[in-house]
């Protein structure tokens, strides 16, 4: 956890010192913009805004998930903060737990070191400074990676519950719903009958989900509504078809080095992932990043924002930090104190630009 603030501090202050220079707000920038400022406003007016686009979508803010503007109004209300200066102090906290969440289901089958370094390589993301926004991916990644650490050890209610937990906060919550019901099956199998704790896990960890999804539905008079609002934003799955399309278009224009620069990075993830088949990860592990995976390379959403939709497939970090914790210790730190300073200084870019990454 040290590590890991230090360099989610290293790209703050890279950040801070970027803004004040081009005349900004780094604390604006990291709590008032883009989906920082629809959580807010479900916390000062609760749901049913709708915003109609230039283009003529409507876009709702049923699009997000309610736990993140529960949480920013309780701290708000508890400790006086303004409800965007909450939502940092909630990402903060949340962040811490899920690099803790991160090195404790790494290390079940990795080892400490390969645990170590995946903590400080998911925090070294190119996108890591979203970690340090008011946004949901570090409260979701906080409570996936728990869910993670008690299904692949048996605690089954806790288990159940943080799944449900993290169905609250993201639609991807579908991926952890999907590695509990797998370890459960295979841990029911295992004892070769019904076990009530793995039973109540099961029937947990979908409820959050769920009920957010009927909810939507029941208020927009459709068993389906969710996924109303969700082609509202431009939103579906569509096999990947968006995807292979942005890649043509990239390929087609000069300098032409796009397309295959992205192919070639796609392929580097998914030789990660299937890097931990022939490295025998646990099966709920593997479910949980392909289901990610899936649903973020497979979806018709904005492609600017699948990196950051990428974020919580941690587990494809572990071949590359495995590595890294077999070189020797001086290289080992000069390579993430590379990473990092890169991390730090296309995150300042990006925030003080103009799009997502």
């Amino acid at each position: 956890m040290a590590y890991y603030a230090l360099v989610r501090l290293t790209g703050v202050l890279v950040l801070t010192a970027w803004s004040a220079a081009a005349g900004k707000s780094a604390r604006t920038l990291l709590n008032a913009r883009w989906d920082s400022l629809w959580y807010v406003r479900v916390v000062d007016q609760g749901y049913g805004f709708v915003l109609t686009a230039p283009d003529g979508r409507r876009l709702s803010d049923m699009a997000f998930f309610p736990l993140l503007p529960w949480l920013e109004r309780a701290v708000s209300w508890l400790t006086g903060l303004s409800e965007p200066d909450a939502g940092l102090a909630v990402s903060a906290l949340a962040s811490l737990a899920a690099a803790a969440g991160i090195f404790a289901v790494v290390r079940l089958f990795g080892g400490e070191g390969a645990a170590t370094a995946t903590v400080v390589l998911w925090a070294a993301l190119p996108v890591g400074i979203v970690q340090s926004m008011a946004y949901s991916e570090s409260l979701f990644v906080a409570a996936a990676s728990w869910s993670l650490y008690c299904a692949l050890t048996g605690r089954w209610i806790g288990a159940g519950l943080l799944a449900s937990t993290a169905g609250l906060t993201r639609p991807i919550g579908l991926a952890v719903v999907c590695a509990v019901l797998v370890a459960a099956g295979s841990a029911a199998r295992r004892k070769g009958g019904p076990d009530l704790r793995i039973a109540a896990g099961a029937l947990l960890a979908p409820l959050g989900a769920a009920g957010y999804v009927l909810w939507v539905g029941a208020r927009r008079g459709s068993l389906l509504g969710y996924l109303d609002v969700q082609r509202g934003w431009g939103n579906g799955f569509d096999g990947g078809a968006a995807f292979a399309r942005f890649l043509g278009r990239l390929t087609a224009h000069p300098p032409y080095v796009g397309g295959p620069l992205l192919a070639a990075g796609i392929g580097v993830l998914l030789w990660g992932y299937a890097r931990g088949f022939r490295e025998r990860y646990p099966l709920s592990v593997q479910v949980y990043s392909g289901v990610v995976i899936l649903l973020a390379l497979c979806s018709s959403s904005y492609f600017g924002s699948k990196p950051r939709l990428l974020m919580p497939a941690f587990t494809v970090l572990v071949p590359v930090a495995a590595w890294l914790a077999r070189r020797p210790v001086r290289l080992r730190v000069a390579m993430l104190t590379v990473l990092a300073l890169g991390s730090a200084v296309y995150g300042a870019f990006w925030l003080n630009g103009s799009g997502p990454p």
